[in-house]
């Protein structure tokens, strides 16, 4: 007999909001397992204590903006008319059936106005961390690095010309210090103080700056999109993954510019003893080389292969021997050293009666030129022995581990968080929203691995 529809929708009945939400929902563990408290203490001063219309508890607030990104919610008016109809989040909330759902302009306000240009959200993504370092999730010995690209909420077709700005110059003193000590090695004078442009470096052509939001960066890399993006430098502990710090820049930042300064940030903040660090072949400059091993941080970084797009020989045809301090080119003859520029950069040049009646000159430089020059950094040998931990069975097992920590995180992000695209306009909004991706990400594994403790027999 084929049944008929009922229609119950009517129907009163006592029951508790309570008995409508599944035991093993992710958010009754959620309710269990994390102490929201350091909300209510990070933002207490945002709040008149005994004057005023009542507001919104924070931790209520914060609470919602942890629904949206553990559910990919992008819009907050989209996160209201979800909070009025599903039981899971009214009952993580406090609510009942009946309780009025906040404005979404409450949410916007807050993040607007009462939040905006203060650390809150970084404090909590920080308190969120500290937590997880009291559950002994969080060691800090080793860390992963890397970025990932976040679309922009701007049109690319919309953008004027401007000169580039003159780039500035990272650690620019220890640069100019390294190139003076060496020119003294080598009996030469020290490079007269820079009065001009300081720990600066022209910067030659035009940029595109985006006309919808000028803090975006125009990326054009390999492999991928072209368009205003930002960049999502983030650090992972090798534990079990935890995001330790998560930093926006412009989409035509590169990767290694903000590494060193983010690391000693996760040392002061979290007192972290690092031992080894892993990052991608984008980290892999004899800046960070340095800065690395004076720290004493055993580094893995991945392998780049260059293509020779000049015709004549290159580079690495050329032999270094140390001990004479010179380059031997593929003919026998030595290019010896030359000078040593502010940037550290020691040049070695040829005799130019040896090229005279060398049979290779023609493939070797342009007709104009009478000799061949070969560079090579100060701190070369510092980044070919971080390169060469690579190939040991220790750093292959590390870099491979860059796969399940920061790689995975990013996935996740971008595909059940919403941290495609960004949702905001202006840097400091899109930083907001990574502290509160990352923010949400910990909870979420945080979560997940109390409750697989719990369940583990004693």
């Amino acid at each position: 007999m084929m049944g008929r529809p009922v229609n119950a929708r009517h129907n009163r009945q006592m029951v508790s909001i309570d008995q409508l939400v599944p035991q093993d929902h992710f958010l009754r563990y959620a309710d269990a397992y994390i102490d929201f408290s350091f909300i209510e203490e990070i933002t207490s001063s945002f709040y008149q204590p005994a004057s005023g219309r009542q507001s919104i508890p924070p931790i209520t607030l914060f609470k919602m903006l942890f629904i949206s990104y553990w559910y990919g919610i992008r819009s907050e008016r989209q996160l209201e008319k979800e909070i009025q109809t599903n039981l899971a989040y009214r009952w993580f909330l406090g609510f009942d059936l009946t309780t009025p759902v906040p404005d979404h302009s409450t949410i916007s306000y807050s993040r607007k106005k009462r939040f905006h240009e203060t650390t809150v959200m970084a404090d909590i993504f920080e308190a969120i961390v500290k937590q997880a370092m009291e559950y002994r999730m969080v060691s800090g010995r080793v860390l992963f690095t890397d970025s990932t690209h976040i679309k922009a909420n701007a049109n690319k077709n919309k953008f004027i010309r401007e000169a580039k700005p003159e780039k500035v110059i990272a650690h620019f003193e220890l640069l100019e210090q390294a190139a003076n000590e060496d020119r003294i090695a080598h009996g030469k004078k020290e490079l007269k103080p820079k009065k001009e442009r300081e720990g600066t470096k022209k910067s030659d052509g035009v940029r595109r700056v985006s006309t919808t939001d000028p803090d975006s960066g125009f990326m054009m890399r390999d492999h991928k999109p072209q368009g205003f993006f930002y960049l999502d430098h983030r650090t992972v502990d090798g534990k079990y993954g935890i995001i330790t710090d998560t930093f926006i820049t412009p989409g035509n930042v590169s990767d290694q510019t903000p590494y060193i300064d983010r690391l000693d940030h996760q040392v002061q903040t979290f007192g972290f003893e690092i031992e080894a660090v892993g990052v991608d072949a984008g980290y892999a400059t004899h800046m960070i080389a340095k800065q690395l091993l004076d720290r004493e941080i055993y580094a893995v970084v991945g392998y780049r292969r260059f293509k020779n797009g000049s015709k004549r020989i290159p580079k690495s045809k050329f032999t270094y021997v140390a001990e004479l301090d010179v380059y031997a080119c593929p003919m026998g003859c030595i290019l010896a050293y030359s000078t040593t520029d502010r940037q550290a950069v020691r040049h070695y040049k040829s005799n130019p009666s040896d090229c005279a009646v060398c049979p290779l000159r023609n493939e070797c430089f342009s007709a104009k030129s009478r000799s061949r020059e070969v560079t090579r950094h100060v701190w070369t040998n510092l980044l070919e022995s971080i390169k060469k931990n690579s190939k040991t069975k220790t750093g292959k097992r590390l870099y491979r581990l860059r796969r399940e920590t920061v790689e995975r995180s990013f996935a996740d992000a971008k595909h059940l968080h919403a941290f495609r695209y960004a949702r905001y306009r202006g840097q400091e909004s899109v930083q907001e929203q990574a502290y509160l991706t990352a923010a949400s990400q910990n909870l979420k594994k945080m979560v997940l691995l109390l409750k697989k403790r719990a369940e583990e027999p004693s």
